[in-house]
């Protein structure tokens, strides 16, 4: 049986890097794109096909698209930073959106029509809802979120004029790092709660900013629903086997369907260190939304999955071990 090719944008991110190496212990052919801008070379399984170039470079990926025949696209790439967005909401458009529309663009004209897209939960905004399905209303309250969403609104679009077939993510908080220790978050500038706190933890960042003490949740800190970045690569890996067996296009939700407020996730380090690290309360940032939590039926029933790091303790303990380990990557 013919090894299936797949194209992976971002992969030398820190999802798309996990994504990769679990493609290739599955015995998938592996071909990475990636411009570097915030991805790591460090970070690519020396197993796959690695070229370094923008998505939106028409004649560079096109060669490459001509190469190989892929079967599925992985789009990872893109800019992730709700902060950043605020004050560059063009650059989160030309990089989410635009050079995307691109990219895709060229894989339709090389008759690639499966594609599995990273977006974010983000995009829900603001909602009084426990918990949010997939049919819950996008609100989207950031540039960040706007960029993805625009990107998603027009691949919906494109697979009905050209018989594509989507997989849509919708990631919520993303965390931890790959037990194995080839992969983890490396942003020097991440804002990221439990990297910040490794951070903290391993000496790295003197204080941890909890950014809002005054929202209308329990602890009056923001509720999030972390997923295990091992869990969202399976998560992937099980869309792409769908997408080859002529699967339908679909969205889905990423995450456990359980929220931690930032003063849970504080105290559960502290737990695992055995001491405490320091924080102060600063101001709220802009574009953050109260709480969000995962309404994951649709994919836990769709595939009959059960995640297999659905715990704090887990993430934070891979993600503190690969912050130790980081300085000599």
């Amino acid at each position: 049986m013919l090894k299936k090719n797949i194209l992976v944008t971002g992969g030398a991110g820190y999802i798309g890097s996990h994504v990769v190496n679990l493609l290739i212990e599955k015995g998938y052919n592996i071909t990475v794109i990636d411009s570097l801008i915030t991805g790591s070379k460090k970070l690519v399984n020396k197993k796959a096909d690695f070229f370094i170039c923008d998505v939106s470079d028409k004649k560079k990926v096109s060669k490459i698209l001509k190469k190989k025949k892929f079967d599925v696209v992985l789009h990872f790439a893109g800019l992730i930073r709700v902060d950043e967005s605020i004050k560059k909401p063009k650059k989160y458009f030309l990089f989410n959106f635009k050079k995307s529309k691109i990219f895709f663009e060229n894989c339709i004209n090389h008759n690639i029509k499966k594609i599995i897209f990273s977006s974010t939960a983000s995009l829900y905004g603001n909602t009084k809802k426990k918990k949010i399905s997939e049919k819950n209303e996008v609100k989207p309250i950031n540039p960040y979120a706007k960029s993805k969403l625009k990107f998603e609104n027009y691949l919906v679009k494109k697979s009905k004029s050209h018989n594509l077939k989507f997989i849509i993510l919708r990631y919520f908080n993303v965390a931890g790092a790959d037990k194995k220790l080839r992969s983890g978050l490396i942003s020097k500038y991440s804002t990221h709660l439990i990297k910040v706190a490794c951070e903290v933890a391993t000496g790295k960042r003197k204080i941890l900013i909890v950014n809002g003490s005054d929202y209308n949740t329990p602890d009056g800190t923001p509720i999030r629903d972390y997923i295990h970045v091992s869990d969202l690569a399976d998560i992937h890996y099980i869309c792409a086997k769908y997408l080859l067996k002529d699967g339908s296009s679909q969205i889905f939700n990423c995450g456990y369907g359980k929220g931690y407020s930032v003063f849970e996730v504080i105290n559960a380090i502290n737990k695992i260190l055995k001491r405490k690290i320091p924080y102060k309360i600063g101001p709220r940032r802009d574009g953050d939304v109260e709480q969000i939590i995962a309404d994951t039926k649709k994919f836990n029933k769709f595939f009959s999955w059960q995640p297999k790091n659905n715990s704090l303790k887990k993430i934070i303990n891979t993600a503190l071990a690969w912050e130790k380990i980081l300085e000599k990557k």
